[in-house]
């Protein structure tokens, strides 16, 4: 079985169809990409995934269990973590504070707790400052910009706190939304191998938007392809580059050169 399962899943806004029985597979320990030219519903298909958008048709499940029905908080305390594609970290709140808010879905102090200062609330507040400082540790942000403002930080780093914020839910499977956009050559060499730690050191499947096809070529098992809401390939970074219906859908579009050099 699937890691995460989707089958049939159709999204539509205002007699306007963004997803047409989409089904797709997300294996356990796997690092998958889908891409697609702008507007392909690359996006829309991550909200359905996490709970933002709630598909008309379909059946999406993790582990075996249908989210559909699921608030997105809901869907990350069963094992979905995501990022943007726009960087959406806390203003005013330190690096260290905007990863342990990652942990929000796994406390158990309750309110009370938190206003008398119980001794269980302190207890779990070291343990969510600990885990955020092991996320942050291991996506290379050094202790000393831990206190800072978060949004003060380099562009390159920011991204990477995002990333430590949503491994600090304790995933079962991270959607990156285009985690290269923006960076520097050699900050993307550094993102695929990061990428490849989640995935062998942590055992968390991946599963990313992206538009840089060299990466994608770079660390993907698998890529899927979305086209006008519907999934037209699927199959490993060589087979999509040759697929002919992969070359159509990028034709005439701005993402064609860098499609065909996959």
């Amino acid at each position: 079985m699937a890691l995460l399962e989707l089958q049939g899943v159709t999204l539509g806004f205002a007699g306007n169809t963004v997803l047409q029985d989409v089904a797709f597979a997300v294996e356990a320990r796997a690092i998958v990409s889908l891409i697609g030219p702008n507007g392909a519903g690359k996006t829309s298909l991550f909200n359905c995934i996490t709970g933002f958008y709630k598909p008309q048709r379909g059946s999406i499940r993790l582990d075996g269990s249908e989210t559909l029905r699921l608030k997105p908080h809901q869907v990350t305390r069963l094992g979905i973590a995501r990022t943007f594609q726009n960087v959406r970290l806390f203003r005013q709140m330190s690096v260290l504070e905007n990863v342990m808010s990652g942990q929000h879905c796994r406390t158990n102090a309750g309110a009370i707790g938190a206003v008398l200062r119980l001794p269980s609330q302190r207890h779990e507040e070291a343990r969510i400052a600990e885990i955020a400082g092991e996320c942050l540790d291991f996506v290379g942000i050094d202790a000393a910009e831990w206190e800072r403002d978060a949004t003060t930080l380099a562009y390159g780093h920011q991204r990477r706190v995002e990333i430590a914020r949503a491994l600090a839910t304790e995933p079962k499977l991270l959607l990156l939304d285009e985690p290269a956009a923006g960076l520097t050559k050699g900050e993307k060499a550094e993102l695929v191998q990061l990428i490849a730690r989640i995935r062998d050191e942590r055992g968390i499947a991946v599963l990313l938007i992206e538009h840089d096809t060299s990466l994608v070529m770079a660390i993907s098992e698998r890529v899927s392809v979305l086209d006008h809401g519907v999934m037209i390939a699927e199959g490993s970074p060589k087979q999509i580059q040759a697929n002919p219906r992969v070359i159509e859908a990028y034709l005439g579009s701005a993402d064609a050169e860098a499609a065909l050099a996959l």
